[in-house]
C-alpha cells in the first residue's frame, strides 16, 4: 500500500487512466447513464424541497463556513484539546502521518484481540487508505454493513458516489448480486429472491444480522468530532453504524484531522445542513455520538486513529485549503452534469465528482496522470458552489489547481516546500495563456488584433485545427462580432447614441 493512496481501493492513482479516457468510456454505456441520471435527478429534486423549507438556510451556510475556517486556522489546538477530551473519557487516541500508518496501526489493534474478523461503518477515510485490503493482507476480513457498501463489496465492486457508493447499480443488477455472492460471505440469499427493495433490504438485513452479533470488533469513520468534550458522531439512515457501534467488545474510529468542530453548539448547525443536503431529511433517522467508553454501555474498549495523509499538505494552501470544509453530503456531485454522465469510477479516487476534483489532488498531488487530469474534470458551472452546505468555491479551487498543473510552483508535499514540475501535455496551453497574458498587457497589439478578429471573421473556420479539435468537437467557436467592444463604446458613446 502507498502512504499516498486516497484512490479507488486495489488501484493506485499512478496505474489509472486519466479522466477524459475513463470518462469516455462511461458515457458509452447506456444503463449506467440511465441509472446515474434517474438517481441524481431524484436526490436532487428532493434536496432542494427540503433546504427550501428552512428560511435562514443562507445563514446556516454561512455560519458552516465560518466554524470550519475557524477550526482550520486554529487546527493545532483544536486537535490537542480532542485527544486531551478523548483520553480523559477513557479512550485512546493514535496519531497517523499517512495510509501505511494508519493500516499498521489498525491492524495491530484488530491483532491484539485475537479476532480475525471486524464489522464496519460506513467510511471515506477507511477507503482513502484502502484498510480493506491492508486488513486482508494481515488475514482480517472486514464485512461492510451499510447497505450500498455491501453490494459494492459482494460484487466485487468499486464505489461510485460519496453518500450512495452503489449508485451506477439497479435493482436486477443488485438482485443478481445477493443471489450470487452472498453465500460465499455469509447467509445466502432467499430463495425466489425479486428486485423489489423491500426483499432486497430485508435479504441485506438479515444477512448482516449475524455478522453483528457474532462481531466483537467495529470499525468506523466519524461524521464529526467535538473538541470540547472528545464526543464523536455518525449520522446514518439505516441503523447499521449503531449496531457496529454499540454491539462490538472494541470499536476503533478511523478520522480526517479535518473532521473537528470545537463545541457542540457549533455542531448543531450541521445537524441541521448535512441531513438537509445529503439525504434530503430534516434530520437523519440515526445520530450516534459516543464519548470514550463507559461501564456496562457499548464497547470497553475505543480507539481513534486521526489521519493526516496529505490534508496538513491542503491546510498550507490559502486557495485550496477551503475544500478541507467539507462535510461529505455529496450535493455537489448530484448537480454536477459532468459527473451525472460520467459517473464516480471515471474520478478515479474514492472522492469523486467535484469535491474529488480537487481534495484528491491536494491529498495525493499532481504527479499521476489521473490526478493532473481532475482539476479539468468540470465545465464550471458553478453548480456546486450554489449548493455547498459549506460554501466552498470548487470553481475557484479548480482554476487555482489548473493553474499549478501547467505552471507548477511552489506547494507542500509531506509537510515541505517543494517546487513542482509543469505536468506534461500542457505545453500549447502555457504558450496560449503566455500569450494571452502578454497581450493584456499591451493595450495596443490587444486593439490590432481585435480588429483584425473582427475584419477577417467571414474566413475564420467552424472547428480549430490540431490539438483544438478537441474542444470544438463538442462545441460550437464562438463567432466573432462585426466590431470590438472598445470600437462599438467609442462610436456610440457607451450607447449613448444607440439609446436616441
Amino acid at each position: 500500500m502507498s502512504g499516498t493512496f486516497v484512490g479507488m481501493p486495489g488501484f493506485p492513482p499512478a496505474t489509472q487512466p486519466a479522466f477524459p479516457k475513463a470518462a469516455r468510456e462511461a458515457v458509452n454505456n447506456p444503463v449506467l447513464r440511465g441509472n446515474l441520471r434517474h438517481a441524481t435527478h431524484t436526490i436532487r429534486a428532493k434536496r432542494a424541497k427540503a433546504v427550501a423549507e428552512v428560511s435562514d438556510w443562507a445563514a446556516l451556510r454561512e455560519a458552516g463556513k465560518q466554524i470550519k475556517d475557524h477550526t482550520l486556522r486554529h487546527l493545532d489546538r483544536y486537535l490537542v484539546q480532542l485527544e486531551e477530551s478523548v483520553t480523559a473519557a477513557g479512550g485512546t487516541v493514535h496519531w497517523a502521518a499517512d495510509a501505511d500508518e494508519a493500516n499498521r496501526i489498525v491492524a495491530a489493534l484488530v491483532r491484539e484481540t485475537g479476532e480475525s474478523e471486524v464489522v464496519k461503518v460506513k467510511s471515506m477515510a477507511t477507503q482513502e487508505i484502502g484498510l480493506n485490503e491492508a486488513l486482508e493482507a494481515e488475514g482480517i476480513r472486514a464485512y461492510e454493513t451499510d447497505l450500498a457498501e455491501l453490494i459494492v463489496q459482494l460484487g466485487h465492486d468499486r464505489p461510485s458516489h460519496i453518500l450512495v457508493p452503489a449508485i451506477h447499480r439497479n435493482r436486477g443488477e443488485i438482485r443478481d448480486i445477493f443471489r450470487r455472492e452472498m453465500g460465499e460471505w455469509g447467509r445466502p440469499a432467499p430463495e425466489g429472491l425479486t428486485d423489489t427493495p423491500a426483499e432486497l433490504a430485508e435479504a441485506a438485513r438479515l444477512h448482516l444480522r449475524e455478522k453483528f452479533l457474532r462481531a466483537k470488533v467495529g470499525i468506523s469513520g466519524a461524521n464529526f468530532m467535538v473538541a470540547e468534550t472528545g464526543t464523536l458522531v455518525v449520522v446514518e439512515s439505516e441503523g447499521n453504524g449503531r449496531m457496529c457501534l454499540t454491539l462490538p467488545e472494541t470499536l476503533i474510529s478511523v478520522v480526517g484531522i479535518e473532521k473537528i468542530v470545537p463545541t457542540w453548539r457549533d455542531l448543531e448547525v450541521f445537524l441541521q445542513t448535512l441531513p438537509r443536503s445529503s439525504t434530503a431529511e430534516r434530520m437523519n433517522p440515526y445520530t450516534s455520538t459516543w464519548t470514550g467508553t463507559t461501564d456496562g454501555d457499548g464497547p470497553r474498549t475505543f480507539h481513534l486513529v486521526l489521519l493526516d495523509n496529505g490534508r496538513t499538505d491542503t491546510l498550507a494552501d490559502e486557495v485550496g485549503r477551503q475544500a478541507l470544509r467539507c462535510i461529505r453530503c455529496s450535493a455537489c456531485l448530484n448537480v454536477c452534469p459532468v459527473y451525472e454522465r460520467a459517473g464516480g469510477h471515471a474520478y478515479g479516487s474514492v472522492y469523486p465528482g467535484p469535491i474529488g476534483a480537487i481534495l484528491s489532488p491536494q491529498l495525493r498531488g499532481t504527479a499521476s496522470e489521473i490526478d493532473a487530469s481532475l482539476p479539468y474534470a468540470s465545465s464550471l458551472c458553478g453548480a456546486c458552489y450554489e449548493v455547498c452546505p459549506v460554501a466552498i468555491d470548487i470553481p475557484e479551487v479548480l482554476v487555482h489547481l489548473r493553474e499549478r498543473v501547467v505552471e507548477g510552483g511552489e506547494a507542500v508535499r509531506g509537510g515541505n516546500k517543494v517546487l513542482l514540475k509543469p505536468a506534461k501535455g500542457h505545453a500549447a496551453e502555457r504558450a496560449a495563456m503566455r500569450a494571452a497574458r502578454w497581450a493584456f498587457s499591451h493595450p495596443a497589439a490587444l486593439r490590432t488584433g481585435q480588429r483584425l478578429a473582427s475584419r477577417s471573421r467571414r474566413l475564420h473556420p467552424r472547428t480549430l485545427p490540431g490539438p483544438g479539435r478537441a474542444w470544438t468537437g463538442t462545441r460550437d467557436l464562438p463567432a466573432v462580432p462585426a466590431e470590438p467592444f472598445r470600437d462599438w463604446w467609442q462610436r456610440t458613446g457607451g450607447g449613448e447614441d444607440g439609446a436616441k
